[in-house]
C-alpha cells in the first residue's frame, strides 16, 4: 500500500511520517522504515524522516513524544523531530483545534526537512467513523466522501494516507510482529468526544446488530462519493470562474445565470463566492438563505455568511441607476466607449469589517 501511494505521488525523494506513537502511525513508520533501509522504492531514491507532535493536552505528553521519537530513530528514520504546539481552539472544538495545530506543525516540519509528502496513518476504521459522523451532522457530499488517499496540504506538500484500506486490527498486528509497544491515547476511549463514542460504542453496536462489514461498507461509500464530489467540484470551479465579476469592493454573480444552474452546482458556486470574498464554508442553512435571494419573493438581503461576508441582491434597475450615475460623474471623452447595459440583476458578495469588541 505504501509503495502504491509513493508511486501515485510521483516517487517523492523525501517524505516524513507523522507519528504519535499510537498503533496506526507506529505501524506506518515500521513499514516506511523498510523502504528507508533500502533507500529506494521501485528504483527511485527515497529517504524518510518523521515528525512527532506534542499537543501538550495531557500530563506526560512530552515523555510520550520523546519515547515515540526514540522508537522512530531506532527504526532507522532520519531526521526525527518533535514539534510542540499550543492548541488555541478559538471558534472551534478541541478536536478541530488540535487537528489544525497538528497539521500546521507537520507542514512546517515537512518544509524544514525538504519533504515532498507527509505520511498519515489513518485506517479504514477512521474513514468509517468519519462517514458516520458526517451522516449524524447531516453533511453533504464533500464531508461524506471522507478522507482522501492523497490530497494537497496547505503548502506544496502532499498528504498521503496509504493505510485507508487496512483495519485498526491490522496495524496492531504489524506492531506486534515488529515487537513495537505502541502508546494508546486515553482520549480515544473518552466518551466526552463524539469520535470516541463512535469508535467505542456506535460502530461496534452497528456491527453487532447489522452483521460484520459495516465499516468496510461505510469506507466504500466514501470512495464512491469521492468520485462524485470531485466531478461536482470541477464543474462548480469552472462555472464559477466563468460567471464571477469583480468590482474592487466585492464579487458579483449574475442572477439569471445562477438560476439556470442545477441546484447542486448553484449551491457550490455560491459557496465559492463566499470563500473568494474572504469568508468561510457556509452551512447548508446559510446557503439556503443566500440562494433564496434569487427567488425575488422576499428581502433583497443582506444575508450574513460566516467569516464576515454579506450577500445581497442588486436589481437590474439599481444596477442601471448606479451605472448612469457613474457615467454622469465622468464626462465622456472623444474616444470613450459606451458602457454595455446590464442584462440582469446580480448577487453581490462583500466582505464586512468584524464588529468592534
Amino acid at each position: 500500500m505504501l509503495q502504491d501511494a509513493l508511486s501515485g505521488a510521483g516517487y517523492p525523494r523525501h517524505v516524513v511520517v507523522a507519528c504519535s506513537g499510537g498503533p496506526d502511525s507506529l505501524a506506518l513508520a515500521a513499514v516506511a522504515a523498510y523502504f528507508a533501509r533500502r533507500g529506494h522504492v521501485d528504483g527511485h531514491p527515497l529517504t524518510i524522516g518523521a515528525v512527532v507532535v506534542d499537543h501538550q493536552l495531557q500530563e506526560g505528553s512530552a515523555e510520550v513524544a520523546a519515547q515515540a521519537a526514540r522508537v522512530l530513530a531506532g527504526l532507522g528514520l532520519s531526521p526525527v523531530e518533535i514539534r510542540t504546539v499550543t492548541v488555541a481552539g478559538a471558534g472551534m472544538g478541541p478536536e478541530a483545534a488540535a487537528r489544525e495545530a497538528r497539521h500546521a506543525a507537520l507542514e512546517a516540519g515537512a518544509v524544514e526537512q525538504g519533504a515532498e509528502a507527509i505520511l498519515l496513518g489513518h485506517t479504514l476504521d477512521d474513514q468509517a467513523e468519519q462517514v458516520l459522523l458526517g451522516l449524524a451532522r447531516g453533511s453533504g457530499t464533500r464531508s461524506l466522501a471522507g478522507m482522501r488517499p492523497a490530497r494537497a496540504g496547505a503548502g506544496k506538500t502532499l498528504l498521503l494516507r496509504p493505510f485507508l484500506g487496512l483495519r485498526r486490527a491490522d496495524t496492531e498486528e504489524i506492531c506486534a510482529v515488529e515487537d513495537l509497544d505502541p502508546w494508546h491515547d486515553p482520549t480515544n476511549a473518552d466518551p466526552a468526544f463524539a469520535r470516541s463514542r463512535t469508535r467505542v460504542e456506535v460502530l461496534p453496536h452497528l456491527e453487532d446488530k447489522l452483521g460484520p462489514g459495516v465499516a468496510e461498507s461505510l469506507a466504500r461509500t466514501a470512495a464512491i462519493l469521492q468520485l462524485d464530489a470531485d466531478y461536482l467540484e470541477d464543474v462548480a470551479e469552472s462555472t464559477y470562474a466563468s460567471l464571477v465579476e469583480r468590482d474592487g469592493t466585492g464579487l458579483r454573480l449574475p442572477e439569471e445565470a445562477l438560476r439556470a444552474l442545477a441546484p447542486a452546482i448553484r449551491f457550490r458556486v455560491i459557496a465559492k463566492a463566499a470563500a473568494d470574498a474572504g469568508g468561510q464554508q457556509p452551512s447548508y442553512q446559510r446557503l439556503l438563505a443566500a440562494e433564496a435571494l434569487l427567488r425575488r419573493q422576499g428581502s433583497a438581503g443582506p444575508v450574513q455568511l460566516p467569516g464576515n461576508v454579506s450577500v445581497y441582491r442588486l436589481s437590474l434597475a439599481e444596477l442601471e441607476e448606479s451605472r448612469d450615475a457613474a457615467t454622469t460623474a465622468v464626462p465622456a471623452g472623444a474616444g470613450s466607449v459606451p458602457r454595455e447595459r446590464a442584462r440582469c440583476g446580480k448577487l453581490v458578495f462583500r466582505p464586512q469589517k468584524p464588529p468592534a469588541k
